[in-house]
């Protein structure tokens, strides 16, 4: 596979069809190292990237691009743009049957069904559900990327639909595996909820009625980035596996060396 050499930009660039791309470069280890940039990116699907969009891309070297979308997602959105070059890994972090009819309602339902499955903190509830299940249930998938990481599949890009649910696990884990400072792991993932990253809410009933404040209220909690998804995460980390050490060693099956391999790959030199 032939690869170009990485061209980091020297700025973040704002892609006009991809939404959340960032490079997650720069974040600091607890060991007072820092995240490579140009190593490993996060993004929202690549289904409607433009010819430029895919222009810089491609200038970015990767090597991989990990799809954590399920097939429902990919038949809404569509494929991702192909990279010339690029190897990409569909592994899926969610059935694509779960929910179906919910986020059917979240597109069709008018405002008296938003409030009965979302009002009083139930939209809350059914994403920390979600954060902690991802987590709990799907160790072989974030086994296949941490291992994939370490081999040979950097740079990298990871992505799912909006690039804030699935895809912000799979970048929390893998910068939680080369030990990054939690608090640095959520100011990334934050930056989700910035206006030009954020995902857009698709209503069938774009009135005003339909986009009211309370209706956007009611949604903020499937659409937003929010501390405590990811606070459930961790905590679910040490409630299952009593530490973040035993969670990379008996949860995900990383030894000593795969984590130091990782390291060197993504961290900048000590």
């Amino acid at each position: 596979m032939t690869q170009q050499l990485p061209q980091v930009p020297s700025t973040e660039p704002e892609l006009a069809g991809v939404r959340n791309f960032r490079d997650v470069g720069g974040l600091p280890t607890v060991d007072g190292r820092r995240v490579r940039h140009g190593r490993l990116f996060r993004s929202g699907h690549l289904a409607h990237a433009t010819t430029e969009d895919a222009s810089l891309l491609g200038g970015l070297g990767l090597h991989t691009i990990f799809d954590f979308r399920n097939a429902a997602d990919r038949r809404l959105d569509g494929l991702d743009v192909e990279l010339p070059g690029v190897r990409n890994v569909s592994i899926p972090l969610s059935d694509p049957a779960d929910g179906s009819e919910f986020w059917h309602m979240v597109r069709d339902g008018d405002v008296e069904q938003l409030r009965s499955v979302l009002g009083d903190g139930k939209g809350t509830n059914r994403m920390i559900a979600s954060y902690r299940s991802i987590i709990r249930d799907r160790t072989a998938e974030h086994s296949r990327v941490l291992h994939a990481l370490a081999e040979d599949s950097v740079p990298a890009l990871m992505h799912c639909a909006a690039g804030k649910d699935r895809a912000g696990l799979s970048i929390a884990v893998s910068l939680l595996a080369v030990g990054v400072e939690r608090d640095a792991i959520e100011a990334d993932y934050l930056k989700s909820n910035d206006a030009h990253r954020r995902y857009k809410v698709r209503r069938s009933d774009t009135s005003a009625d339909g986009m009211s404040a309370e209706v956007m209220e009611l949604l903020n909690p499937l659409f937003g980035a929010h501390a405590e998804y990811l606070a459930a995460a961790f905590a679910t980390i040490d409630e299952t596996w009593g530490s973040t050490e035993r969670y990379f060693s008996e949860g995900l099956g990383l030894d000593p060396g795969t984590r130091e391999r990782l390291r060197d790959r993504l961290l900048d030199k000590a």
